[in-house]
């Protein structure tokens, strides 16, 4: 789109509810946490991590609640064969209702060198799940080809064991330094993560 409105077009199909996205600087493809279903039990269905390396692809919604887990509401439907041949699957499915959010691709210094080019993203913690769960950043490590190779924990404690979130992270950038900072609207702070050797 245009910054006047004009030249409006449609890149992607079936994205639920994205909030964080992040070109990767190593190949131009385009990546975004995508929140899944409500409603279908505090397991299922997963969020997403997603990676758009071109222009037309369907992501699964309203068909796919997060992952391959089809919607109650759909779940008794067939899927479009025009559909089918766009879908993508998640490259990382992420622990349900965690709300994933905001992601950015790590191109600093400061962080030893199995972080250059990594995915930092954060996890504003469920709203409505019977055990609460996210409420942590957490780093997903690329492979030669640019796909997800690992997911993992970077930063937790939000979450203390009673089950009360002292802070929910909503969004992770890169300092100038190299820094990170993960903001956090529960606390209204903004923390600022560093490595010293």
């Amino acid at each position: 789109m245009n910054r006047d409105g004009t030249g409006r077009e449609v890149i992607a199909t079936g994205v639920r509810n994205s909030v964080g996205h992040a070109f990767n600087p190593a190949d131009g493809s385009l990546w975004f946490t995508d929140n899944q279903v409500d409603g279908m039990g505090d397991e299922t269905p997963p969020g997403e991590l997603n990676r758009m390396p071109e222009t037309g692809m369907w992501f699964g919604h309203p068909y796919y609640g997060g992952g391959e887990v089809l919607t109650n509401e759909y779940k008794d439907q067939e899927i479009p064969e025009a559909l089918l041949a766009k879908y993508v699957p998640p490259q990382v499915e992420t622990v349900a209702h965690a709300a994933d959010l905001g992601m950015m691709f790590y191109t600093g210094n400061m962080f030893p060198d199995k972080y250059k080019g990594a995915i930092f993203s954060t996890q504003h913690g469920s709203w409505n799940a019977t055990k609460p769960r996210g409420a942590r950043v957490m780093v997903t490590f690329l492979d030669a080809d640019g796909n997800a190779a690992e997911t993992v924990p970077f930063a937790e404690g939000w979450l203390q064991e009673n089950g009360v979130y002292s802070g929910r992270p909503v969004d992770v950038q890169q300092y100038v330094d190299g820094s990170i900072l993960v903001s956090d609207d529960k606390a209204g702070a903004v923390y600022r993560i560093s490595y010293e050797n």
